[in-house]
């Protein structure tokens, strides 16, 4: 009987070390990657932290990137990040843009050295507990690396 219990006390010290907790995302910069006469390209560079004392892995990212106040894009990525237990991983989206309808938001990319943000999406995770989909918002100023 004592082994039993002993077993079971294993048995949910395990199960406990698998409660999920929610990564934390943090946009970090943006970098213009190119301009054109339609519109151009940036990266979304993030600062992704996984709390859980175990590996998940992404199975896709949808991002909504508003910039001063205006939607200017949305990005997927949908090639498996892997993120290692309690640990900070950088990523870094592509997102492609069209002139037309980002007013203020192209006036700030060509012009600061900061910019206001917000994101709106989710991401979708596979874990040892089952796929697991995980808001994503934020908002703040990020430095802006310009490419001229």
């Amino acid at each position: 009987m004592l082994a039993g219990v002993a077993i079971a006390l294993g048995a949910c010290a395990t199960l406990g070390k698998l409660y999920f907790q929610d990564p934390q995302i943090q946009l970090q910069e943006i970098n213009v990657t190119s301009l054109g006469l339609s519109g151009g390209t940036m990266d979304l560079v993030f600062d992704v932290y996984n709390p859980n004392d175990y590996r998940i892995r992404s199975t896709r990212i949808e991002v909504g990137v508003d910039l001063e106040s205006t939607h200017f894009g949305d990005a997927y990525l949908e090639r498996p990040l892997d993120l290692s237990p309690t640990n900070h991983s950088r990523v870094v989206v592509p997102v492609r843009f069209e002139w037309a309808g980002v007013g203020a938001g192209a006036r700030a990319l060509l012009t600061k050295q900061a910019i206001n943000y917000a994101l709106t999406g989710r991401v979708i995770l596979d874990t040892p507990l089952g796929d697991k989909r995980v808001g994503l918002t934020g908002r703040g100023q990020v430095p802006l690396k310009k490419l001229f």
